[in-house]
Formats: C-alpha cells, sequence, structure tokens
C-alpha cells in the first residue's frame, strides 16, 4: 500500500470529471466524498446539477457510490436515497476498510475504481492506499474555519506536485 498525498488528477469541481474521462481510465465505479466534494455541508439536499451530473454517470454505465467518514448517517442517508445511490458509512478514511467495502459492494476491483475527494489526509491517502485513482476536487464552499484554511494552505505543495506530473507526464 503506497503511502502518498498527492492526487492522480485535480479537478477545480466535480463536474469536470465527466464519463467520458472515467471511461478513457476503464473506471466503472466511482467512489466520492460528500462533505464539500458533492456538495457543502450545510446542504441538506442534492441540487439539479449534481442530479444531472449523477444521471449521466449511471447512463455510461459508471456506479457512483458515496463513502463517508460522516459520524451521524442521517444526512448522508437522505442525501444519497434522493440521489438513488448507494453510500458506505463510518469509512475511516484515511484507512482503506471503506474503499474495500464499497469496491466489494458494487462487485469492482481497484483497477477500475476511482474516489473523487477533496482532502488529501482522507480521501487522497486512501484512495493511493487502496489503488485506486486519486480524483481530487476544491472544496465546494470554500475553507471557512482557521483550521480549514490552515489544512488548505498544507495541500497547497501536494497539488502543486500533482499538477506538474499532469502537464509534464
Amino acid at each position: 500500500m503506497p503511502f502518498s498525498l498527492i492526487p492522480s488528477r485535480l479537478f477545480q469541481r466535480y463536474q469536470e470529471v465527466t464519463p467520458e474521462l472515467l471511461q478513457r481510465a476503464g473506471v466503472t465505479l466511482l467512489l466520492s466524498d460528500l462533505d464539500f466534494t458533492l456538495a457543502p455541508k450545510s446542504v441538506r439536499q442534492p441540487d439539479s446539477a449534481l442530479r444531472a451530473w449523477i444521471a449521466a454517470m449511471k447512463n455510461a454505465g459508471i456506479q457512483v457510490m458515496i463513502v463517508s467518514n460522516n459520524r451521524s448517517g442521517t444526512r448522508v442517508t437522505e442525501f444519497c436515497a434522493d440521489l438513488g445511490i448507494p453510500y458506505q458509512g463510518h469509512a475511516g478514511k484515511p484507512s482503506t476498510r471503506g474503499l474495500k467495502a464499497a469496491m466489494a459492494r458494487g462487485g469492482t476491483g481497484r483497477e477500475h475504481t476511482a474516489m473523487l475527494g477533496d482532502k488529501l489526509l482522507t480521501d487522497m491517502l486512501a484512495a493511493n492506499r487502496a489503488g485506486v485513482l486519486a480524483l481530487m476536487v476544491e472544496p465546494l464552499g470554500g475553507a471557512a474555519t482557521p483550521w480549514q484554511k490552515v489544512l488548505h494552505a498544507l495541500q497547497a505543495p501536494f497539488k502543486a506536485v500533482c499538477r506538474r506530473r499532469t502537464e509534464n507526464p
């Protein structure tokens, strides 16, 4: 299991992760964080843009599953039910157990799986340790608290490495 905080690819928003991009990478299962990745934490229901994105993934044959560290499953349960997608709760990221359980549920191996998230220390580290494609987005809603601002600043060098790698393959 490689210990790396560097994502495979960086995106501004989840909508930039298209079905075509995933299909070219051989991905049939997209695992995704919820909070700050697909919606700000304060948002209780999916918006029309997220619904359309999920529908496009489904139409392309790509299964989407939320993998969340949320302690309270209520919001995640309701959010995913509204979208008609499954979720793996109490994932324990950066542990790989939640990602492995989600892949088992989805019937897909790591070579056909990607993880989408907004945090290096949980989402990207778990993805890299599990051997799946690590896709990172800028957090929706931005860094609001002082702690979030510190975390974002600490992520900058790792994101820069990713940008250099993708610009000069």
